[in-house]
């Protein structure tokens, strides 16, 4: 059954994890995991300290060239009664002003408690969802 906003919103709000697609300069998907934390219609994501070869990252560098991304969440279980996935479309900055990856970096820490222990340096990844789909199997908040 598709989903309204309000319930794709909540479910996407409530998953661990999601993953965050954008496009390269050639034009190509480019697609990686992300923490995150929802506030309204924003999505925050930032750089972290788990190790990476660079704070360079492809994702930071594919927004500033084109800001359009998506953001996937989903739930799969073998029982497929309780399937669901959440889509947010919409157009992203990155903040990197302590004063900007204020709020967002506090949102990550109250819902990380790897970002409490080691708070993340930024620079902050800013989603203004214009657009949320979302598909589930059963009605909301049966099985999810």
């Amino acid at each position: 059954m598709r989903l309204d906003e309000r319930d794709a919103r909540r479910l996407l709000g409530e998953a661990r994890v999601a993953r965050l697609a954008t496009v390269t300069s050639a034009g190509s998907p480019h697609i990686v995991p992300m923490t995150f934390a929802l506030d309204g219609d924003r999505i925050y994501s930032t750089v972290d300290a788990k190790p990476k070869t660079t704070r360079s990252l492809r994702r930071l560098a594919n927004i500033l060239a084109n800001p359009q991304v998506a953001m996937l969440a989903d739930r799969y279980s073998e029982d497929w009664g309780e399937l669901w996935w959440v889509r947010a479309d919409g157009n992203a900055a990155v903040l990197a002003e302590p004063g900007a990856m204020a709020r967002p970096i506090a949102l990550l820490q109250e819902r990380y408690l790897q970002y409490r222990q080691t708070p993340p340096e930024g620079p902050v990844i800013a989603i203004e969802v214009q657009r949320w789909t979302g598909w589930a199997a059963s009605p909301p908040g049966v099985g999810s």
